[in-house]
């Protein structure tokens, strides 16, 4: 014979019927006392491969201003100089002015497709970002892969720029966040040291940003495009950044880095050009985008992500083109339409707390 506690209550023991009883009442208690805990703060992250933000951290790191001077440890570590953005990016590119591309006959400038770069950006929280995109032969990529695996750097993405080009080349996108800024240059200096990439010129005036552009109708272009473009050594670009907010792991990007439509247009003589470049979207426009470009004869040459983290979630798509250059740029417009994009701000002007990838 049962007795006590051990008796039951419809075939069950009554301290589990009261247990049962509870369990409303505690499942109503524990919103309340969730919103009453307090928020966590941003969790510190000190080696150059913790820059996620974990889920339930919902504060945001926002960059900060620098001047040139602050980077003078970047520049030293990773073996030459940079240039600032808008005063919050710190920007270095590697032009593989070793290589001789051909792609489709055209034989391809390295500011139309072949420039790798890097671009460091401080936080509030004293923390740097690290974003870049490196070129490297089929023969190079597995040593660069390895190089920037042994230093803590990302791979985010792996892919093509160009639909056929001789030699074979990829384009590999990398990210870093760490408290030691030097640690980042550091390791994609190694990581550009395992290719042929040439180093800075070590003597002599540096090279012209200013190289003529002859027979092409740059104002046309920006006409076409509802933008202002800049000379890149002889080739024409025009770039556009998002209109929202973006954050990757956690941290604000500035205008002009990660999220960017970039087109380069290179001359060929007569008003023609050959066209190599981007476009950023979100998932919405992806099809649309698609649907612009194919309508406007220019080449899909891939649709893939650049970053892993990103918020709202980026796509890309890559795009070739030969022809006259503003029947391109107007065919071109149609799909910059169909995205959230605009002009970037002025050089001098800088987004966020007191405070794009650009060729060489």
């Amino acid at each position: 014979m049962l007795s006590g506690a051990q008796k039951r209550v419809g075939g069950l023991p009554r301290r589990l019927v009261a247990a049962a009883a509870l369990m409303p009442v505690l499942a109503r208690a524990t919103p309340a006392a969730a919103r009453t805990a307090p928020a966590r703060g941003p969790v510190p992250q000190p080696g150059p491969r913790r820059g996620q933000a974990g889920k339930a951290d919902k504060a945001r790191l926002h960059p900060v201003t620098t001047t040139e001077a602050q980077w003078r440890g970047v520049a030293d570590a990773i073996g030459r100089q940079g240039s600032m953005l808008r005063g919050m990016t710190y920007h270095v590119g590697f032009p593989r002015t070793d290589l001789r591309v051909v792609s489709y006959g055209v034989a391809v400038k390295p500011t139309l497709a072949l420039v790798s770069s890097a671009s460091f950006v401080r936080y509030s929280d004293g923390s740097t970002l690290m974003m870049g995109d490196l070129v490297a032969t089929e023969g190079e990529l597995q040593h660069l892969l390895e190089g920037l695996q042994r230093h803590g750097i990302d791979q985010t993405a792996i892919h093509k720029h160009l639909l056929a080009q001789s030699p074979d080349l990829w384009w590999t996108h990398v990210h870093g966040h760490s408290r030691d800024a030097e640690s980042l240059a550091r390791g994609v200096r190694a990581a550009i040291d395992r290719t042929n990439t040439p180093p800075p010129a070590s003597s002599g005036p540096p090279p012209r940003k200013d190289t003529p552009i002859e027979d092409l109708d740059t104002d046309g272009i920006d006409a076409a495009l509802g933008t202002k473009g800049t000379n890149s050594n002889g080739v024409w670009r025009c770039v556009f950044v998002r209109r929202e907010t973006i954050v990757d792991g956690g941290m604000v990007l500035p205008a002009g880095i990660g999220a960017t439509s970039a087109f380069n247009f290179q001359p060929l003589g007569d008003g023609r050009a050959a066209l190599n470049g981007d476009v950023v979207m979100v998932a919405d426009e992806v099809q649309d985008v698609l649907k612009a470009l194919v309508r406007g004869k220019i080449h899909v040459v891939e649709v893939h992500n650049h970053g892993l983290t990103d918020e709202p979630r980026l796509f890309f798509t890559h795009l070739w083109a030969v022809g006259d250059a503003v029947s391109i740029a107007k065919a071109l417009r149609r799909a910059v339409d169909v995205t959230n994009v605009k002009p970037p701000p002025a050089e001098g002007h800088t987004e966020g707390h007191t405070g794009e990838q650009a060729g060489e």
